[in-house]
């Protein structure tokens, strides 16, 4: 009998399992790894949720690898788990009911770049850094920027954003084309490289998001943008929370063409300067990033620097020295590490958690959020993306003390309700997998949720993608 891991997600027979596993050490060899360390690291590790690791991980190195895995794996009904570097946040790797893992980190060959038209073919292997290191010397970059140094594929399955999706949008808007591996082990090609098309459904962006529950990428066509001829970083502080968020919502409004802008409440700064070893005043701040001629620049910073001082700004500085520039915006990608050395310790946990709300009522929310955590007597820096209203609590817990992990559960499930209820989403950018699935239905209502059940059973009848990750059962 097959052992039921939650409603949606049963274990595979034994037999059919080890009938798959000898199918895939036939045809891998050394390339198929079952040692309990290296499933371990190929389940989720970076929050609360346990870690559920899969029965075998197979490295692919081409698109046949991929197809082959599904063929062997759909005829024995055996999960099939995609995996890039590991850096997702709600559970999107885990294996619940084991399965087969498919590491594609060395599926990372940039295929082809189309200077010309701003455009490039990779495999989803690639990571962001890698990238942009490939295509620095032609005057060319990818611009979606989560922190992490993720793989392309798997940015393009969560459909990540970051610190500069306020000028350039997420992966949603930096897409063109993919293609996927579905259930039978043959390749869908969801598009072209033109810039629109009105051929029949779009599929690119039924994939982009769905969290590898559809089908594995194998290959990707994706957005470039030219490297600005000035870029400059500037650091404001403020007063209150609700000042720095005052000034973003002005400075958006005022359509000031920002490439970021970023939130750090007191709590945060001072995690940085602890961590990053800076100078920052522990107030509230606003990081943000300026892109384009010299001239327009300094126009851009003069501009927002007037928005600020009516909003309670105070110390304004910028630059654009590359090394003070990578120097502040690191800082920035290391809040979560800054925030775990606020109170070290082996039970100590971290999880990071994101909302975002119509840019309107970022303010409210953010201070509601304050307020909430001071009443609950928690830590958590609040961190954000908040020029497209998405922000970011990192949340500390001793996972020992079981009142302060009840009041933690509160804490997230209250600040959940909070965005929701202003027009908001349980989740910006960090996806749904397995830790927000219970947000999904009042969020969207009954019938987006048995939509999206009816897109599964269509395209992957036996459930073997990814199985237990975004649509709850029903």
């Amino acid at each position: 009998m097959a052992t039921t891991i939650s409603s949606n997600v049963t274990r595979p027979e034994p037999q059919a399992l080890k009938s798959a596993v000898d199918a895939l050490a036939a045809r891998f060899g050394n390339r198929l790894v079952t040692s309990q360390a290296v499933r371990e690291q190929h389940a989720h590790t970076t929050t609360w949720l346990p870690n559920q690791p899969p029965d075998a991980v197979v490295m692919a190195q081409e698109t046949a690898d991929i197809q082959d895995v599904v063929r062997i794996c759909a005829k024995h009904r055996v999960p099939v788990i995609a995996f890039g570097t590991g850096t997702s946040l709600e559970g999107q790797v885990n294996a619940p009911g084991g399965g087969v893992c498919i590491d594609l980190r060395d599926m990372n060959k940039v295929l082809a770049v189309h200077a010309e038209d701003l455009d490039c073919v990779i495999q989803p292997g690639v990571t962001r850094k890698a990238l942009n290191e490939h295509l620095r010397d032609q005057g060319l970059f990818f611009p979606i920027d989560p922190g992490a140094d993720a793989s392309l594929g798997g940015m393009t399955s969560t459909r990540a954003s970051g610190t500069n999706a306020v000028r350039y949008g997420t992966m949603r808007e930096n897409v063109l084309a993919l293609k996927v591996v579905r259930g039978d082990g043959e390749i869908i090609t969801t598009g072209t490289r033109a810039k629109k098309s009105s051929a029949g459904y779009d599929l690119t962006h039924l994939f982009v998001g769905a969290e590898g529950t559809l089908g594995i990428i194998s290959e990707l066509t994706i957005r470039l943008r030219g490297i600005p001829d000035t870029i400059a970083a500037a650091a404001c502080s403020f007063d209150t929370v609700r000042g720095a968020c005052q000034a973003t919502i002005l400075a958006i409004q005022t359509g000031i063409p920002l490439a970021r802008i970023e939130l750090l409440n007191a709590e945060q700064v001072k995690a940085c300067n602890n961590y990053s070893k800076l100078s920052l005043p522990e107030t509230p701040l606003l990081l943000l990033e300026f892109h384009g001629s010299e001239v327009e620049v300094a126009e851009q910073s003069k501009n927002f620097r007037d928005i600020a001082a009516e909003c309670g700004g105070g110390d304004f500085s910028w630059t654009t020295k590359p090394e003070d520039r990578t120097k502040l915006w690191q800082a920035r990608h290391d809040a979560y590490w800054s925030v775990k050395a606020l109170r070290p310790g082996d039970r100590i946990g971290v999880v990071a958690t994101d909302v975002c709300v119509p840019i309107s009522r970022l303010a409210d929310c953010v201070t509601e959020t304050e307020d909430d955590l001071k009443r609950l007597n928690l830590l958590s820096p609040i961190v954000g993306h908040v020029g497209d209203g998405n922000f970011h609590c990192s949340l500390v817990c001793d996972v020992d003390n079981k009142d302060e992990m009840a009041r933690g559960e509160e804490f997230m499930h209250r600040l959940v309700e909070r965005a929701q209820a202003m027009g908001g989403t349980c989740t910006g950018e960090h996806g749904i997998g397995q830790g927000k699935q219970k947000y999904l239905q009042a969020e969207l209502g009954p019938e987006a949720l048995d939509a999206m059940r009816a897109l599964k059973q269509a395209l992957d009848p036996q459930n073997i993608f990814n199985p237990g990750k975004i649509v709850p059962a029903a």
